[in-house]
């Protein structure tokens, strides 16, 4: 077993590709993420992984809550403007509008849909944190398109820890 079949075999976990949305305060972020997850249905839990090293995972564990903003798979190029920590300008993240719902962390107007989530858990488990989100708010914009996957960009994103990074 080697890096190379590692990281060969975990880029081809179909994923799903989103922006999550965070909040501690008046600082907000979005991040792109394909580590996503259902994890109950009574309650509805949403689990996502984010690096322990990110602007995101600071706010998550300060704010206590995060959302998961689905996007239409024929518009990928905001996933990479948002691999790296946002500008916030008034109500916008990277020159998209956003606003609060629930919980207060940010959520995308043109995501097709979206879940505002409250931490009910989390658990470091090495480079990354699963953070477990009860889902207290949700809201559809479209139905139509699929939403986007990390196959239909050229980013990757798992297998094992590359040197120098």
């Amino acid at each position: 077993m080697d890096d190379e079949t590692i990281n060969k075999v975990t880029f081809r976990i179909p994923n799903a590709l989103a922006l999550v949305g965070s909040a501690s305060g008046e600082e907000w972020n979005g991040m792109t993420t394909s580590w996503i997850t259902q994890l109950s249905m009574e309650p509805v839990l949403i689990g996502i992984g984010v690096d322990n090293t990110a602007v995101t995972h600071r706010l998550i564990s300060e704010g206590g809550s995060f959302t998961v903003n689905l996007w239409d798979s024929d518009d990928t190029r905001p996933f990479v403007k948002f691999s790296k920590p946002a500008e916030r300008e008034g109500n916008t993240l990277n020159g998209r509008e956003v606003f609060q719902a629930t919980t207060g962390a940010p959520v995308f107007k043109e995501a097709l849909a979206w879940l505002d989530c409250e931490v009910r858990d989390s658990k470091d488990y090495g480079t990354h944190t699963l953070f477990v989100g009860e889902v207290v708010d949700a809201g559809i914009n479209d139905e139509e398109p699929r939403a986007a996957a990390i196959s239909d960009t050229r980013m990757k994103y798992g297998g094992v820890k590359r040197g120098g990074h």
